[in-house]
């Protein structure tokens, strides 16, 4: 099935889990919305560390839109939200008890992607989205149409 995984890491020696951990784990149920250059500044301000209470999609200025088949919102902005059913966590091995690191895996259920994001042909158009991923430590990467390209598998 398709599968997507993101990962939960924290230190913190009192409550072991981020929310988005905790509220997958308690629900069963998540939402995979892609990130972007244009959403870069407000997904950084979700990565906080915050008290349980507090809205993260508010504290950002993102807009909860209504998700189809799972209970979480989607997050409006986003031109492509996957939404999924929890199929496992794992501990990840690490190097001392303040740190817990926790990979997550969802298989996908329902997909949303903007209709200006697809081509006449069909097909996603990733260098008009421009997503952004995490390479490590502060760092990400934007894939653009002058960092994107094909290359044709053999048969």
């Amino acid at each position: 099935p398709p599968t997507v995984m993101f990962s939960s890491g924290v230190n913190n020696t009192d409550d072991r889990s981020k929310d988005s951990l905790r509220n997958v784990e308690q629900t069963g149920e998540f939402v995979c919305n892609l990130a972007t250059w244009e959403t870069r500044d407000q997904m950084n301000q979700t990565s906080a560390t915050l008290a349980k209470d507090v809205d993260e999609l508010a504290l950002a200025g993102l807009t909860p839109a209504p998700s189809k088949l799972v209970r979480p919102p989607r997050v409006a902005e986003a031109p492509v939200h996957l939404e999924c059913k929890h199929i496992k966590s794992i501990e990840i091995p690490n190097w001392g008890e303040e740190d817990c690191f926790v990979l997550v895996l969802g298989e996908v259920i329902g997909i949303h992607i903007r209709d200006e994001m697809i081509t006449a042909e069909g097909l996603i158009d990733v260098a008009r989205m421009r997503p952004i991923g995490r390479l490590g430590y502060n760092d990400y990467t934007e894939v653009s149409g002058d960092s994107s390209f094909t290359m044709i598998r053999p048969p």
